[in-house]
């Protein structure tokens, strides 16, 4: 049983060190990217209500932009916010973030997709 633990402890050991350990630095990259923009959109979600107001009523008016505006605006408040805490949670799985913009401050005057 000792040898068994000792080959696999070597064995792990190599691995670590290996080229492909080296190689695997965009993982780390790309979770941590996930990680924050998730962080980021989750706590920053709310920023979603005013600038779909302010969007909104650019482009169509006022009235508009107070009434479809602010309904838009929750609606992505939620999206950007449950996405975020989603992205957050499974930041171990390297993919790029559910959200475009990424950040709610980039490009803020494009509406955000998903």
């Amino acid at each position: 049983m000792q040898r068994i633990v000792k080959f696999s402890l070597i064995l792990s050991m190599l691995f670590l060190f290996s080229s492909q350990a080296i190689a695997a630095d965009s993982y780390f990259s790309n979770s941590a990217e996930k990680f924050v923009s998730g962080v980021t959109n989750a706590v920053t979600g709310w920023v979603e209500l005013p600038k779909n107001i302010i969007l909104t009523s650019q482009n169509e008016g006022p009235l508009y932009g107070v009434s479809i505006g602010t309904a838009m605006g929750i609606m992505h408040t939620v999206g950007r916010t449950l996405i975020g805490v989603l992205d957050a949670a499974t930041f171990f799985i390297p993919t790029k973030p559910s959200v475009n913009p990424p950040f709610i401050w980039q490009d803020f005057s494009r509406e955000t997709s998903y």
